[in-house]
């Protein structure tokens, strides 16, 4: 089994360059063995993915990181559960912005170390849905508060293009980190984003590098689904697919994907995953495995990359998509929109045990 690669977003914070994904264990993503889902962590730390990724507003996931890391530090030690990295995020709800207190934003932090069952939150990653409402930068000097107070050790933000994020780093914030959407059907950090993060030494998280699972062999060759499904996750990145092309060109895509694997003796996603990580300015792809028995495909990305003749029939096929095209989350962006349209805006009214004010 080769090594996992690793990255150092700064001297003190190196971290695995795919990261487990939580959002999948939220509520909404299809049915969860929460027990299972706790326990099988451990096997990726063990495997050498080190780091995990969450959010205030993926409900219950939070509180499942921390227990896995509870639960190690009692049966493994502290020197173990150090090892674990986690990144989560602060998203106000879009119906507080406009009067947002900065006690609010504090009650959050304190809410995310208490489920964690930490000290201090390795990352926090900040999103703010619309920058028109209220006043971001308040926010984030919140946190910048935190930071210098031991609370948190390091900033990012999440789904904002230069535009949105230039303001904060201009503002003086040190932003380690800028989580996109970024895959083999979605290019849109390519449109700028990523040379800017490069000037600024801010890499890029990359999230639905396998678009909600489309990425994989169990789609090929499945009739077009269309676009009714329980699961959240697959209806939106069904939308990308839609942006990418009809549904027989990215069939088309996952033969090509399958050929490339083929020849390097792994899975169809460990290419999708591959082709990310090779890109300028991603320092890791967060990879939504639920339990322990996805680890093996997991890992199936270290060890290998993909050479001249890959990238070429890549190319070819990418070269005929039609999009998705326009800024890092500009489609999501537009809340009357298909995108926009299935986001949930308000989850973090009235969480538990933080001191919030009333929400929409």
């Amino acid at each position: 089994m080769s090594a996992v690669e690793t990255i150092a977003l700064r001297p003190d914070h190196e971290i695995s360059r795919v990261i487990k994904g939580g959002w999948q264990l939220a509520g909404d993503h299809g049915a969860v063995d929460r027990a299972t889902a706790i326990r099988d962590m451990e096997a990726f730390l063990d495997a050498g993915i080190t780091t995990f990724d969450c959010a205030d507003i993926y409900v219950g996931v939070e509180e499942m990181i921390g227990q896995f890391i509870a639960d190690l530090r009692q049966r493994r030690g502290a020197s173990v559960a150090g090892q674990v990295k986690v990144h989560t995020k602060l998203v106000p709800d879009l119906g507080r912005l406009a009067e947002l207190r900065p006690e609010e934003v504090m009650a959050i932090i304190d809410r995310s170390l208490r489920r964690l069952q930490v000290e201090r939150l390795d990352l926090v990653q900040f999103f703010w849905w619309d920058m028109t409402q209220g006043v971001p930068t308040e926010a984030l000097a919140v946190l910048k508060a935190a930071q210098a107070d031991g609370k948190i050790g390091h900033l990012g933000v999440t789904n904002w293009d230069i535009a949105e994020t230039a303001q904060f780093v201009e503002a003086g914030f040190d932003l380690i980190s800028t989580q996109v959407q970024y895959s083999v059907l979605d290019p849109r950090p390519r449109n700028g984003l990523t040379e800017w993060a490069a000037a600024q030494d801010i890499q890029l998280l990359c999230y639905g590098s396998l678009a909600g699972g489309f990425l994989t062999e169990d789609w090929l060759g499945a009739p077009d689904p269309g676009f009714e499904f329980q699961n959240r996750s697959l209806i939106k990145y069904r939308l990308i697919i839609d942006e990418f092309g009809p549904w027989a060109r990215f069939q088309d895509l996952l033969r090509v994907l399958r050929e490339i694997g083929a020849n390097h003796g792994v899975g169809l996603s460990a290419v999708a995953t591959r082709y990310v990580l090779d890109q300028p300015q991603v320092g890791a792809a967060i990879v939504g495995a639920r339990y322990a028995r996805h680890l093996p495909r997991t890992l199936e990305v270290f060890g290998w990359t993909l050479d001249a003749e890959d990238r070429a029939a890549l190319d070819a096929i990418l070269s005929l998509a039609k999009g998705p095209k326009g800024p890092v989350y500009g489609l999501e962006r537009d809340r009357s929109g298909r995108h926009g349209r299935i986001m949930k805006y308000n989850l973090n009214t009235k969480p538990d045990d933080a001191v919030l004010g009333a929400g929409t």
